[in-house]
């Protein structure tokens, strides 16, 4: 594994758990040359994943798309790089366990609006304010009024 930092081909692994329901590795690695500690996240590659649009287009599933839609939800959020990896680990492995090979896009957002919602509900509104498209404000507030009701 090389190092994000100093790039050095070398690190050795300081710990290894087992993420949630045990369908991913979390590995706590150090550089063997400047000692930069930082943690992998080792999953099974899913493949043959179809992603069925809304408007009945069908595309290949990306986990990056993924990542980078959870990514502008919570950036300057106090949410862990972590957190954000295991959410994807979660919402990928319940996907799996619901769809077979074609999942519809809409089962996606909703996947990740919950757990959104349990991680941070600024993000969650961010989130939900582009997935569930607002056409104003009244659509917002009674968005995040809903949300004030569910704590």
């Amino acid at each position: 594994m090389q190092c994000p930092k100093c790039g050095h081909p070398d690190t050795k692994v300081l710990d290894t758990r087992t993420g949630k329901a045990s369908h991913s590795i979390r590995r706590r690695r150090q550089c063997l040359a400047c000692e930069y500690r930082f943690t992998t996240i080792e999953e099974i590659l899913r493949e043959g994943l179809v992603v069925i649009k809304r408007d009945g287009r069908r595309e290949e599933f990306d986990r990056l798309k993924l990542l980078s839609g959870i990514r502008k939800a919570t950036e300057k959020r106090p949410i862990q790089a972590e957190q954000i990896e295991m959410l994807i680990a979660e919402v990928t492995d319940a996907l799996e366990r619901e769809f077979d090979t074609e999942i519809p896009s809409k089962a996606i957002g909703e996947y990740i609006m919950n757990g959104l919602k349990r991680i941070d509900k600024i993000a969650y509104v961010r989130f939900a304010s582009v997935y569930k498209d607002f056409r104003d404000f009244d659509e917002l507030a009674r968005e995040v009024s809903q949300l004030k009701r569910t704590r």
